[in-house]
């Protein structure tokens, strides 16, 4: 991959990794704004750390472990930036099943905002659908079993990779309403500031699955996506500290990350069936998506 193509790719993990994370940051900001200034700091630095380092920095090896664990975590972590053609002949054949888990995740992930979630309203036809939330259960069941039918014609495997990409998303979806709970509590001011930071970090783990999985809609090159997710965690620590309250007002940011998301989603399902995407496809449609949003929301706080 040469210089352009990386730049690319990092750009666009990055602007992923910012707007899949709105919504937590919100959540940090409103927090934070409950704690001491020394505590606000202390997560602010460390909490950095380990949003950045532990979660999505090692998250990202250990999907490539599982993928090939005859190498070892050691052995794994050494290879990866090194390159080792043995892991990434491993991950090629290993890829499909990853995209499937992953696509099938993402796609389930904006069904449920689609119909389920609160949201400004951005495109035709939201409202309605939203009006018929009861449909969620029925759609993403018929997309799994669609799915699994032509799986199981490529490979028994496959079939069961989409299988465990809807498990996956039905037990991070039990965590994210526990976060929603917890968040009324934090904000309570019986609850000390290292209790709080300590629930920041599971809901910052929580969050961070979304973004982890969707890097690999735009590379399975590990130090990119570690420098891509690394950027953009940078970007979103000081929108938190600085311009939360301006971010609010763009109304349609979210909806540009649950977009993005069925794309990269889509992208990832595609792609598990040996469709070929070119590797500029998935940063060129976030940024078009997001843009479109952006502009969008620009136009109503004018307004």
């Amino acid at each position: 991959m040469g210089f352009i193509s990386a730049l690319i790719t990092i750009l666009g993990l990055s602007l992923f990794e910012v707007i899949n994370s709105i919504d937590n940051a919100i959540i940090n900001a409103e927090v934070l704004s409950t704690m001491k200034a020394a505590s606000r700091r202390w997560f602010i630095t460390w909490g950095l750390l380990s949003s950045v380092v532990i979660v999505r920095g090692l998250l990202p090896f250990l999907i490539v472990w599982l993928l090939n664990p005859t190498a070892g975590i050691i052995g794994t972590v050494t290879a990866v930036f090194q390159s080792d053609r043995s892991v990434s002949e491993s991950l090629d054949r290993s890829a499909p099943y990853l995209l499937l888990a992953g696509g099938i995740f993402m796609v389930f992930v904006f069904f449920h905002w689609l119909f389920l979630e609160e949201k400004k309203f951005g495109l035709p036809g939201e409202r309605f659908i939203a009006n018929q939330g009861v449909w969620f259960y029925a759609i993403v069941s018929v997309i799994l079993t669609i799915t699994v039918w032509y799986a199981i014609k490529t490979e028994p495997l496959l079939a069961f990779s989409a299988v465990v990409g809807s498990t996956v998303f039905f037990i991070t979806h039990g965590f994210k309403q526990q976060a929603e709970q917890a968040e009324k509590k934090l904000l309570q001011k019986g609850m000390s500031d290292i209790s709080k930071i300590l629930y920041l970090e599971v809901i910052d783990m929580t969050f961070s699955i979304d973004g982890v999985l969707g890097s690999f809609a735009f590379t399975f090159f590990v130090p990119l996506i570690l420098l891509g997710n690394g950027l953009g965690a940078l970007v979103l620590r000081q929108v938190t500290v600085s311009n939360i309250e301006r971010i609010k007002k763009y109304l349609y940011i979210k909806n540009g990350a649950m977009y993005s998301i069925l794309f990269l989603g889509s992208v990832m399902v595609l792609d598990s069936f040996g469709f070929h995407i070119p590797f500029w496809f998935s940063p060129t449609m976030t940024f078009l998506i997001v843009g479109y949003f952006y502009l969008k929301s620009n136009k109503k706080i004018k307004i």
